[in-house]
């Protein structure tokens, strides 16, 4: 805008005097960033309409208010990383590949008093280096940045990178980090980088490796994994300050003589000292280590799963380990990481020997049991690796189906139907897979979609409940009957042998009661009762009556289907008085028939249960 026409729009607007410089920027050509457009370029003011038109990406030429750009515009200035990635495309995009600590050095220079918090650089250096590109070149660029002397690096994404005016060697920014902090995790933070500056470290280690040392064994700070890393750290800081570890108190291997302390360490050091932790286990239990990495990998999350794994691999325990998750898999024992990786590594050479007779029927239903346990326990609507895999990996199915036969199958498909960590989309996508391999699964697609139209309203505590019933029922006593069977079978003539026909008149029961559970959690839709109304009886309501034969009060709570408990007036919505109610409001009065009675109810108050928790 030239200064004629800011000066018109000021004299229209006189609160935008303050901001004159900031309109007198807005000139053809200059490049601007728009808190909800992005990055863009000023084409011209349009005089007419008093407008600015401006070229952002994926919409040329659009008009703008300059007053209403005033607060949700900036105008960049010509040397900052944006522009010159228009301006100068070749000179960034080598700094880029080849010098990223200069490209931050000049993404500072381009700020105002050199310096700008790490959350806005971080956001800049995205989009000049590409969104996808930017978290594997973020990390490597970090680094390098932290050893360059002209910059200051923050602590915390809402300090500041600093351009300094005089460089500082990495090493004494760090030893005054250090000797200005009493905090003990930052202390042994720093004293890793230290370790990584090496013998560029021109300062006292000896004042280094005292502070870690009174940190690690006097620190009330510190959590027992933590301790053990400062430890760590400890004792290679030594190594470089020329100071014999084991004379340095707490040794790493006291840190771990307490078993049961191992679970809780290995939830929390870094992923990085996983390895060097287990040969820490060994060398310290040298008797007892692979029993206690057994005990490790059965909860182990993330990573350290395969470092459990390759732990035990390289020591001879293969085989072991095969039983052990064959073991684990029968007893429904296989959480969801291990799962995870049985999965992920189905095809390696690597543990072909171990995983083969895995790759089994079994294994998706030990899937489908984790995913249903993982959804339960979630808090909120959160992702489930495990089922995402299974979604994803369009062969995992197939493989896992490939020795099933078609009865299997059907209860396979049945069960993933009641599965809680599925949306209903993603389940007929899957259903569609095991379909292609057995197609008269179809028709329990067509049944289910059936038994929708006859849901039944039920809290997540009875679902968990009765799904805790049905998990019983098919992996202990119908698999205890089947045994009881066979044991039965092997006596002589069934017609004679008692034990044989109780067995299969038990398996009767069994599979009648597996049949209707199956019936009833198909048609089970959890709810936490915040649909209920505050106008009319629905389900979640807690409503007050008068009762027409005595006169007396009485509170009623209406819940899910299986959740009544009348000794505290808690009736499920499919009860008689809970069909009665719903849909009531106060001052209108039902009668019930129970048995031979009959009694009248007046409905004089409502509230939600939900409100009342």
């Amino acid at each position: 805008m030239n200064s004629e026409a800011v000066s018109a729009l000021i004299a229209k607007n006189p609160s935008l005097k303050t901001a004159k410089a900031k309109l007198e920027a807005m000139e053809p050509g200059a490049y601007c960033i728009h808190r909800s457009w992005g990055f863009g370029q000023i084409k011209k003011y349009n005089e007419s309409t008093q407008k600015l038109v401006i070229n952002f990406e994926g919409k040329n030429a659009h008009q703008m208010d300059p007053v209403f750009c005033v607060t949700t515009m900036d105008v960049l200035p010509a040397g900052h990383l944006l522009v010159r990635k228009e301006t100068e495309p070749k000179v960034i995009a080598a700094l880029i590949a080849e010098n990223p600590a200069q490209l931050i050095v000049e993404a500072l220079q381009a700020y105002p008093n050199n310096a700008t918090t790490a959350i806005d650089l971080e956001i800049t250096l995205a989009q000049v280096v590409g969104e996808e590109k930017f978290k594997k070149w973020w990390s490597l660029a970090k680094k390098a940045v932290a050893k360059d002397p002209r910059v200051a690096v923050p602590a915390k994404k809402t300090e500041c990178y600093i351009l300094r005016e005089t460089p500082v060697a990495v090493g004494d920014e760090i030893f005054e980090a250090f000797t200005g902090t009493r905090s003990a995790r930052r202390r042994i933070a720093l004293a890793e980088d230290i370790i990584g500056v090496g013998k560029d470290f021109k300062g006292d280690l000896n004042v280094i490796l005292t502070g870690v040392t009174e940190q690690v064994k006097t620190s009330n700070q510190l959590d027992s994994a933590e301790r053990l890393y400062g430890a760590h750290i400890r004792d290679r800081l030594a190594k470089l300050a020329g100071v014999d570890p084991a004379t340095l108190e707490p040794s790493q291997a006291s840190l771990v003589t307490n078993v049961r302390d191992l679970a809780a360490i290995a939830d929390k050091i870094p992923v990085h000292f996983q390895s060097t932790f287990l040969e820490l286990i060994k060398e310290t239990h040298p008797v007892e280590y692979r029993d206690l990495t057994f005990g490790l990998l059965k909860t182990s999350q993330g990573k350290f799963t395969t470092e459990c794994i390759n732990f035990l691999v390289e020591y001879g325990h293969a085989d072991e380990l095969a039983a052990a998750l064959k073991r684990w898999q029968v007893e429904q024992n296989l959480r969801v990481h291990v799962l995870l990786w049985i999965v992920k590594n189905r095809h390696s050479k690597k543990f072909a020997k171990l995983l083969n007779d895995l790759i089994t029927p079994r294994l998706l239903s030990s899937i489908f049991f984790a995913i249903d346990y993982e959804a339960l326990q979630a808090a909120s609507a959160r992702r489930i690796p495990l089922a995402d895999i299974l979604s994803e990996d369009t062969d995992l199915i197939s493989d896992l189906l490939s020795t099933a036969d078609p009865e299997t199958a059907r209860d396979l498909a049945n069960t993933l139907l009641l599965n809680q960590g599925f949306e209903q989309l993603t389940k007929k996508s899957l259903l569609a897979r095991f379909i292609k391999i057995f197609p008269g699964i179809q028709s329990l697609v067509a049944a289910d979609a059936e038994s929708k139209e006859e849901q039944l309203l039920v809290s997540r505590e009875s679902y968990e409940r009765k799904r805790s019933e049905y998990e019983t029922i098919v992996s202990r006593k119908i698999p205890e009957n089947s045994k009881a069977i066979a044991t039965a079978r092997e006596h002589g003539d069934l017609k004679e042998n008692s034990e044989y026909k109780m067995a299969k008149q038990d398996q009767s029961v069994l599979m009648a009661q597996k049949s209707q559970l199956e019936r009833e959690l198909g048609h089970a839709r959890i709810t936490d009762f915040k649909e209920a109304s505050a106008d009319q009886v629905s389900v979640g309501s807690v409503v007050d009556v008068t009762l027409g034969s005595t006169g007396k009060a009485t509170r009623y709570t209406i819940l899910g289907a299986w959740d009544s408990v009348p000794d505290q007036n808690v009736i499920a919505y499919k009860t008689p008085l809970g069909l009665a109610l719903l849909s009531k409001k106060p001052g209108d009065t039902i009668k019930v028939k129970i048995g031979s009675s009959e009694e009248s109810y007046t409905v004089t108050g409502l509230g939600r249960y939900v409100d009342g928790k």
